[in-house]
């Protein structure tokens, strides 16, 4: 399994414990949380139950089967309500394993707690009566409804609340696992397909290393019998009651709406209902909010950008030129999309960069370990215009700062220049640092001016250490 081992040793430790756990597990859709579980349970013995999006009936129905599978039931009974089938499992525990561990996972817990409640409350009871004191039991609760998983269940409204040991949520593999997915890569198309596909596992494994980027984009993106290709849309309708509506606020996002203002105006709706639609997609870790390094999160200055890469090239190079793909033709329209890869990167490279330096942070691999990391902009009052930073993170008087480039050009003179008159606007750190990246290299001139600062020039091969 790539990637999950620190997810697989969480797992194992919650098995190896000698006290009630219960762990409530969720993440986006497509993230590896089913894939994760089913590679525990082919390492332990477990009732394993994946809810579904249909009646009460059938879901009490396969638990039951699950249960009786377990322990190899005689019958296996027949029951309406949750309770009831809580305190049969319990009974088969108490007195067919009570030395070993019973390992109870319910994958897409949210399909059956939005069709029947109770089913929380009956869970609330038997722990609080029963399980907490039986160190043989581990409780899995797994969801892809993020907002349901953390109001509903995890939520101080819920009957659950309080009651889980654990609670983690799988997140989307950072740039660095390209290396396991595509190891006959060239690390700038690892670069790239990570532009393209993010960190979700399905993703990337649409991709092959035996493929040049053009050809992938190909065959597993603009083919018509690709899953890829309308992947964004079936997402959004998996997930949403009024898909078409967050599309076009996605749309508008994409075409550089990034206030709440201008979304409101690109899609025609009173900004208050579009305040809404957003909220729900940064809750689906679709869409993000970013404020200048340094402020507060309700800054006025904050924007709005797709946080999924997927989403972002999805948006950005198929939604609007599906007629135009059809008309070129699949070859041709993977050709002109490639053409444009090194624009479309400028920005994702800043974050590819920002995770760099998180992983060196985690490592202690940087001078110190700044407070958090993130991108500034604002006006530069010494030089009277508006400028940035790609990606900064202080603590007391130490700062770090950094430009990314990702072109087919030379990492330039004038851009370092330029990047420390924009960290010259922090007067507070006195003790600077500098990371330059860059695709294509660095100039001479930077390499020797560089040599009386202190600076990290970063190439592409650096990212993969």
């Amino acid at each position: 399994m790539i990637g999950r081992q620190k997810e697989l040793e969480i797992l194992e430790r919650l098995y190896n414990s000698k006290k009630f756990e219960y762990l409530n597990l969720y993440g986006r859709r497509r993230v590896g949380k089913s894939t994760l579980l089913t590679e525990f349970s082919s390492l332990h013995r477990c009732i394993f139950m994946t809810g579904q999006e249909k009646n009460n009936a059938l879901n009490i129905s396969d638990l039951t089967r699950a249960i009786c599978e377990y322990f190899s039931c005689s019958f296996v009974p027949e029951f309406k309500e949750w309770k009831p089938i809580f305190e049969f499992l319990t009974d088969l525990i108490e007195r067919n394993a009570k030395n070993e561990k019973v390992v109870i996972i319910i994958d897409e817990f949210p399909y059956i707690a939005k069709e029947d409640p109770s089913v929380k409350s009956a869970l609330q009871t038997i722990i609080d009566r029963k399980w907490k004191n039986m160190p043989n039991v581990l409780l899995i609760l797994c969801g892809s409804s993020v907002s349901f998983m953390v109001n509903e269940v995890m939520g101080y409204s819920s009957p659950l609340h309080g009651r889980a040991t654990s609670e983690y949520e799988l997140l989307p593999f950072d740039y660095s696992i390209t290396k396991e997915f595509f190891p006959k890569m060239s690390n700038t198309d690892r670069i790239i397909s990570y532009g393209i596909l993010g960190g979700i596992p399905l993703y990337l494994l649409s991709f092959s290393d035996k493929l040049s980027i053009k050809e992938n984009i190909e065959a597993s993106i603009l083919s018509p019998v690709s899953v890829m290709l309308r992947e964004p849309l079936n997402l959004l309708r998996m997930e949403l009651r009024e898909p078409l509506f967050y599309n076009s606020v996605l749309l508008a996002v994409s075409d550089g709406a990034t206030r709440l203002g201008e979304v409101a105006a690109k899609v025609h709706d009173d900004s208050t209902k579009v305040s809404k639609y957003i909220e729900t997609l940064k809750k689906l870790r679709i869409l993000k909010k970013e404020v200048p390094y340094g402020e507060k999160d309700s800054s006025r200055k904050g924007v709005y950008v797709i946080k999924d890469n997927y989403f972002k090239f999805w948006y950005r190079f198929i939604f609007q030129n599906e007629n135009k793909i059809a008309l070129l033709g699949e070859d041709k329209a993977a050709l002109e999309i490639t053409a444009n890869l090194s624009d479309y990167m400028g920005l994702v490279f800043e974050d590819i960069c920002r995770e760099y330096m998180v992983r060196l942070a985690k490592k202690g691999a940087l001078p110190f370990i700044p407070d958090d990391f993130g991108k500034w902009w604002g006006n530069n009052p010494e030089k009277k215009r508006q400028d940035d930073i790609d990606v900064i993170g202080t603590s007391g008087n130490k700062g770090i700062f950094c430009e990314c480039k990702f072109r087919n050009e030379l990492f330039d003179l004038s851009e370092f220049n330029d990047l420390l008159e924009a960290s010259a606007i922090f007067t507070q750190t006195t003790e600077k640092y500098y990371y330059l990246f860059s695709k294509s290299g660095f100039t001479q001139a930077v390499k020797d001016k560089t040599k009386n600062y202190n600076v990290k020039l970063v190439t592409i091969d650096d990212l993969f250490f």
